[in-house]
């Protein structure tokens, strides 16, 4: 809107998930229009269209060439029916009120005679059609309205009722096809102009098949009448501005800061080297002041300011756009999170989600604050730091199957996953208030609270969704923390673990740890961490000199080792081999031994790897629902998951175009089975869908018993 006298703007988007800021575009757009239809707002008055003298009339091929008659197609599978060889609807059309267009489609007696009986500021124009469904509907039987076909230019829409139909008796261009029903409409609209491109909109009822709900969705083809047929040629357009763009230029300063803080951010863990190195135990603001002072601006700034909240609701529409149709307007409409997000992936894949849930993240770093503050105020006799470790290792599985809940959902409704996701407490703290919420939500967020200031993060352990979505990938993270040989038995970092992310073993789980970096600082501390303490008393006691530690967690030797013979060096693999290796490993499960088993084990895994990828192709063809592809990516996941504990138990430490491998739990094995599952399905997708492969496969036949 503009900001003239009378306009009035209306905030109903800022902090709002990228559907809501979709639905958000359409209401307002769909307000303004039925405004502009009832004579709230006046239409936009266009200059008229005058015509070039006439030219020799075209056949049916040449003013489908030249634009002058244009054609809307819709298939059956784009309203939810099963594919037909007939089309839902298909529909040509055209302007006839530009003599070239109108003589050779009507014949010019009777392209005189229709313009004889239009009046100034009135249009024709003709519809031609053919498929399962009609263009004029029902509506026209019960109240002479044609609900079916409207005519948008702009923001003002022109329906059709019995008064503006005429009967269409035939078509004389010269090749014109056959055709199931016909009609003349009428414009009477003094805002519409033959001289600037306008829309014939098809309004259709589409079903559901998962859970056969319909809903009306419109199908639009543009339409401008060719230069030649204008006096001056076609009109100069100025395109409206994206909506988005709009948004980017209104608060490009918050977004200059935004980046800053972002940058800063990375920077400041890019540097945790050193600022372990200058905390102890005992000291730790090198390395606290920094995530404080994080902490602090992401409440304020990001949380409360920008209400740029990263939530699980983003996560499940991506997934939704990957596997079936990405808009990138939709995710740009808030520049807040979509460069969070974009911060959020890379770091991930760097560090591990630590980074933005132990640093970054407003609710987190609100819930963290709330403990620390609570203990100095007087709490910190009452509050348990840990749980018994037995209980962590049960609860925090909660929040993955929270996660996998509201995927499998919004594969049969998007409304219901948004709803289901109310157990993140990020709307209630900084996008609606607590105080305007109903009481099961405020209740909810105040437990939660108050939780917070006796355990140490209550949510972000055990029940944050956006966590276990991030965990997955966080296996695979490219740069690890430090740990020494000495970790296993020692366990002196599991005991201060808050997120307690350390196992037995001195194992760190990179899908629990949040990055709080104690371990580290211990790591350097000679005087915490048991093996160096030991080697410093040492050294003391024999009036040896204290080395700087080195990268390595030890003290800098005082002598160079004696010189020994180095070992052979393995030979190492060339880039092609290693790229074939890679290739077989992660796309097929079995070993080379797995190939000494019976004929007919290998045989029913070998059928069950062609189905599932023929159902994949089917469901991307859409031949088959959503539902059902989750359901056997679901089912080959889990099978892949125990022949690859049997036949290759290992992940990737580090990179993934490194070459060191490791043992892999259960845990570690379902996130790399998962995770990879879907970057292949996602990456075949899209490239079927750029190279063309995807309407080819809209032929294929649908294997009906899946159902």
């Amino acid at each position: 809107a503009g900001t003239g006298e009378g306009t009035i703007g209306l905030d109903a988007i800022t902090g709002a998930t990228v559907t809501v800021i979709a639905e958000n575009q359409v209401v307002l757009r769909s307000g303004l229009a039925v405004a502009r239809q009832v004579g709230i707002i006046e239409p936009t008055i266009r200059a008229p269209a005058k015509f070039t003298k006439m030219e020799n009339k075209l056949n049916w091929a040449e003013l489908l060439k030249n634009g002058s008659v244009q054609r809307l197609k819709v298939d059956t599978a784009e309203v939810g029916m099963p594919r037909s060889s007939q089309p839902y609807i298909d529909i040509y059309f055209g302007y006839l009120n530009a003599p070239a267009v109108g003589r050779s489609v009507l014949g010019d007696s009777v392209y005189q005679s229709l313009m004889s009986r239009l009046k100034p500021d009135e249009h024709a124009i003709f519809l031609i059609a053919n498929g399962l469904e009609s263009f004029k509907g029902s509506g026209f039987v019960r109240g002479g309205i044609y609900d079916r076909v409207q005519v948008a230019q702009d923001m003002d829409t022109a329906t059709f009722r019995d008064l503006d139909y005429l009967n269409l008796y035939g078509i004389e261009a010269a090749g014109a096809p056959t055709y199931q029903e016909s009609a003349i409409f009428i414009i009477r609209s003094p805002g519409f102009s033959g001289a600037y491109p306008w829309s014939l909109v098809f309004l259709a009822n589409k079903m559901d098949r998962q859970t056969g709900s319909r809903t009306f969705v419109n199908f639009a083809r543009e339409y401008w009448l060719p230069g030649r047929y204008l006096e001056g040629g076609r009109p100069e357009i100025i395109e409206p501005e994206a909506t988005w763009v709009t948004v980017w230029k209104s608060r490009k300063v918050e977004v200059v800061l935004f980046l800053i803080w972002l940058a800063a951010a990375g920077t400041v863990y890019a540097l945790r080297e050193k600022l372990v190195r200058r905390s102890t135990m005992k000291d730790t603001r090198w390395k606290d002041y920094p995530k404080y002072l994080l902490w602090i601006t992401s409440i304020g700034f990001v949380g409360f300011y920008l209400l740029a909240v990263p939530s699980i609701t983003q996560v499940l529409t991506w997934f939704h756009s990957i596997l079936f149709e990405w808009r990138w307007e939709l995710f740009l409409s808030d520049p807040f999170i979509f460069l969070f997000w974009i911060f959020i992936i890379i770091s991930v894949f760097f560090w591990g989600r630590g980074m933005f849930c132990g640093w970054m993240c407003p609710y987190g770093s609100l819930s963290e604050l709330i403990y620390h503050v609570a203990g100095k105020v007087g709490l910190k006799r009452y509050q348990r730091h840990l749980l018994p470790q037995h209980w962590h290792d049960r609860l925090k599985w909660i929040k993955y199957g929270i996660f996998a809940g509201l995927l499998t959902v919004s594969f049969y409704s998007m409304g219901m996953a948004e709803k289901l996701s109310e157990i993140e407490p990020f709307k209630t703290t900084f996008l609606v208030g607590a105080w305007n919420r109903t009481w099961p939500f405020f209740t909810f967020w105040a437990v939660l609270m108050v939780a917070s200031a006796f355990f140490e993060r209550p949510f972000c352990k055990y029940l944050c969704p956006l966590g276990a979505a991030l965990a997955v990938p966080s296996t695979f993270r490219w740069w690890g923390l430090k740990r020494k040989k000495e970790c296993g038995p020692c366990a002196a970092c599991a005991v201060g673990c808050g997120s307690q992310a350390i196992d037995k073993a001195g194992r760190i789980d990179q899908r629990e740890c949040l990055l709080c970096l104690d371990c580290q600082v211990l790591y350097y501390d000679d005087h915490a961490c048991p093996p160096l303490a030991q080697e410093r008393k040492r050294r003391t006691k024999a009036g040896e000199p204290l080395t700087p530690i080195a990268s390595d967690g030890y003290f800098i030797p005082i002598t160079a080792a004696a010189a020994t013979a180095a070992p052979a060096a393995a030979e190492r693999q060339s880039l092609p081999a290693f790229i074939g290796q890679e290739f077989f490993d992660h796309l097929f499960p079995w070993s080379r031994n797995a190939l000494q088993q019976p004929r007919l084990l290998q045989a029913v895994s070998l059928a069950l790897a062609v189905l599932v990828t023929w159902v994949w192709v089917l469901g991307a063809a859409g031949s088959i629902g959503p539902g059902i592809v989750l359901g056997w990516w679901l089912a080959w996941s889990v099978y892949e998951l125990v022949v690859r504990m049997r036949c290759k138990p290992y992940v990737k430490e580090g990179p993934w175009w490194g070459r060191e491998l490791r043992p892999a739990s259960w845990a570690d094995m379902a996130a790399y089975v998962g995770f990879k599952n879907l970057l292949i399905a996602a990456t075949l997708f899209l490239a079927m869908k750029s190279a063309g492969v995807l309407d080819f496969l809209q032929g294929l036949p649908s294997l009906q018993w899946l159902y």
